[in-house]
């Protein structure tokens, strides 16, 4: 008796296409190990706790305000389990960057069967720009942290002593992370929309510099003190990478012409025709001499 033996797999699509239950599974799969790989980094984070929380407290320890409540570098807390919260924060934080390796590939394991091969190369390309710009800015917040706070600070009125929440500040630390972090991601922005033909140079060059103020408004407001070195440390890196991200797009649309750019007319301005454009409602063909009313000649008309 011969036994038939059934494949516990199907056969894959060489192209990538399967069920949409299919689809659900595996993204069901690929969620539980991105989620698996975050838990292991929330107890690694919590296990180095007090080093992290040294270097995130750190900014503040610099500065004046930090020393007047009992002569040393401190923080209060006003609830039972605010403490207990912060810690977790803290790990949470740790544990989705020691975990970025994983979860990163999960989403592009699960997405990437569904692109091109030009798709890939520039989606890769991407994100090998995209994680350095997040982590230059998240520097750039860190480094200037101290003396943002310091100024924020100096404000303190007499006979007054600041008492920063540990919930307040680490708020505070993560937003300024996250704004510079995200803040450099706005040129690589521009490009991608360059490629796709959303966008050209000639219009980013129209509206240069209507977007540099933009950028200084953008600076002032999203930052969470406010003050005018904070700003400027942001915009200023902005619109230099504004400015490279402008040249990126002159140099590919130089390198490989695309057609006639009408952006510079304005809304108003009609567009020149070609020369051996047809009149609307002609039929006659783009090139052909040949009048609609008259035939060629050799044509038998019986």
């Amino acid at each position: 008796m011969t036994l038939l033996k059934r494949s516990s797999r199907p056969t894959r699509d060489p192209e990538g296409r399967m069920p949409l239950m299919e689809h659900l599974r595996e993204l069901r799969n690929r969620l539980l190990i991105a989620i698996a790989a975050v838990i292991v980094g929330i107890v690694i984070g919590w296990l180095v706790f007090d080093p992290v929380w040294a270097v995130l407290k750190a900014p503040y320890c610099e500065t004046a305000a930090s020393q007047q409540l009992n002569g040393e570098c401190s923080l209060v807390y006003t609830g039972i389990f605010q403490s207990f919260f912060t810690t977790l924060k803290v790990s949470l934080l740790v544990g989705l960057v020691l975990a970025s390796p994983v979860w990163l590939y999960q989403i592009w394991a699960f997405v990437t069967p569904a692109l091109y091969r030009t798709e890939k190369r520039y989606s890769m390309a991407f994100l090998a720009l995209a994680v350095p710009l997040f982590a230059g800015g998240a520097a750039l917040a860190y480094f200037i942290m101290d003396t943002s706070l310091g100024i924020l600070l100096s404000f303190s009125l007499d006979g007054t002593v600041a008492t920063i929440g540990i919930d307040e500040y680490l708020d505070y630390v993560l937003i300024m992370l996250l704004i510079f972090g995200v803040s450099f991601e706005l040129p690589l922005l521009l490009v991608f929309l360059n490629i796709i033909g959303v966008l050209s140079h000639a219009a980013v060059k129209k509206h240069r510099r209507t977007v540099i103020f933009v950028m200084f408004v953008f600076g002032a407001v999203v930052t969470p003190g406010g003050d005018p070195l904070t700003m400027m440390a942001l915009a200023a890196p902005m619109i230099l990478l504004y400015f490279l991200a402008e040249l990126v797009m002159y140099l590919r649309e130089k390198r490989r012409p695309s057609t006639e750019d009408f952006s510079h007319l304005s809304d108003d301005e009609a567009s020149p025709l070609a020369e051996n454009s047809a009149p609307v409602g002609d039929p006659t063909p783009v090139g052909d001499p040949t009048p609609a009313d008259e035939e060629p000649p050799g044509t038998d008309k019986r």
